[in-house]
């Protein structure tokens, strides 16, 4: 019985893998050669959005003044907009400096938060109750807006079934160092390809957390963001469409992040990210399953979307089970053709799958040199099993024991230009 347990599950996971690789070939050819869905960009109004821009912000001294500034050059009417930086348990100089910019600018007006639970759920649903907008943007410390960016996203909410926009995210740090350029080809999959597709198919685009915005309404008549998920952005996606909201992606709406520069931040951002991610999982699978709102081709994106930090785990634990067969001698449960389904589908999954995405998007990106890069990706593919792999087991305990989550901000390296000095 132990014997075909093994087995049964070694085609569970082919049969994962499979399903995977055609969902990112797929998504991939869907980009290239079908019809793309237009965002509201174009539209004309005489009467923009009332926005609060939210930047959450704990010990972000060297690099607020990046952020700040670049939103004080954004096209939008400054009688219509509002920013709230939140010092959220601040020990550097982020209150001191925040004051500051309030002193010259009086629409921003920082909110110090010295009480309370610390973390950007509980930061975003305190400033939420003075926020003046209708329509909340929300930006991390380290992003940089274009000057479009604002106009942009609240474009998007002239439509009224839209709930959320979410802009593209492009890192402005590539070039410093291995990590930092194979994040950057990462990003390009995801957002050029992977995110548009979404979005040209009616599928589930998703609201990122950053570089987006959201109706303030609709989150605090549903109690806000939930503090003891770390993937609040995830969570709010899934609360828009299960309830029969939409969520638009603005590929042309683009804003520029710090990525991280060592690997060992990186694994904790993984981690912390697949964590909130898989908790979300846990509350909204039979939400998504069985919402009268959503169609089929969302109900289905939106169970692989869900699966997709939790894919790894199972995928580490078919290797411990492929070996446990080897050693007991049973291996040959794969001859003949199955010997080439097995490696075709590892390969496509293992190494290959996000192959088609990013290798298309660096050409309509017009980096297509940046492809002598993609072979490196089979080591992140190793690096991040790992961490999402504890993080999807942080999950699971934060289920069992209910314990309460602490937020661990991705450390910065970049400096502004007066710490520089």
């Amino acid at each position: 019985m132990v014997i075909k347990l093994l087995k049964g599950y070694m085609f569970f996971i082919i049969g994962l893998m499979l399903l995977y690789t055609l969902r990112h070939f797929y998504f991939t050819v869907q980009r290239l050669l079908g019809r793309q869905k237009l965002y509201y960009g174009d539209i004309i109004t005489s009467r923009m959005k009332t926005i609060s821009v939210l930047i959450p912000m704990h010990n972000e001294e060297l690099v607020l003044r990046n952020a700040l500034d670049a939103l004080l050059e954004c096209d939008y009417d400054r009688a219509l907009m509002e920013i709230i930086p939140i010092n959220d348990h601040s020990t550097d100089r982020t209150g001191e400096m925040l004051e500051e910019y309030h002193s010259k600018y009086d629409f921003i007006r920082p909110l110090h938060r010295h009480t309370g639970r610390r973390g950007k759920p509980s930061g975003l649903n305190d400033a939420m109750k003075i926020a003046k907008g209708e329509i909340i943007v929300v930006f991390d410390a380290d992003y940089r807006p274009a000057r479009n960016l604002l106009k942009q996203i609240s474009l998007g909410f002239e439509d009224p079934h839209v709930g959320a926009v979410m802009g593209r995210v492009i890192p402005y740090n590539a070039n410093k160092n291995m990590l930092t350029r194979l994040i950057s080809l990462e990003r390009s999959g995801g957002y050029q390809v992977d995110q548009q597709a979404r979005y040209n198919l009616g599928a589930v685009p998703q609201y990122g957390g950053t570089v987006g915005g959201f109706r303030k309404d609709y989150l605090l008549e549903t109690g806000g963001f939930r503090e003891n998920i770390l993937a609040e952005d995830t969570e709010l996606t899934y609360r828009l469409f299960t309830n029969g909201w939409k969520v638009l992606y603005a590929n042309s709406a683009e804003c520029y992040e710090e990525s991280p520069e060592t690997w060992n931040i990186r694994g904790r951002q993984i981690r912390r990210w697949s964590r909130g991610h898989n908790q979300v999982l846990f509350h909204y699978f039979f939400p998504t399953l069985f919402s009268p709102y959503m169609t089929l081709i969302q109900k289905l994106d939106g169970i692989f979307l869900l699966f997709v930090y939790a894919v790894p785990m199972f995928t580490m634990v078919g290797w411990l089970v492929s070996m446990a067969l080897f050693f007991l001698g049973e291996m040959n449960i794969m001859s003949g053709w199955w010997v080439i389904l097995f490696l075709g589908v590892y390969d496509s999954f293992g190494n290959f799958a996000p192959f088609f995405e990013v290798g298309t998007s660096l050409v309509l990106d017009g980096t297509p040199k940046e492809a002598t890069l993609l072979p490196l990706l089979m080591f992140n593919f190793f690096f991040y099993m790992w961490h999402i792999s504890l993080g999807f087991f942080d999950a699971v305990a934060d289920v069992v024991t209910g314990r309460t989550t602490v937020w661990d901000k991705t450390a910065r390296a970049k400096r502004s230009k007066e710490a520089v000095k």
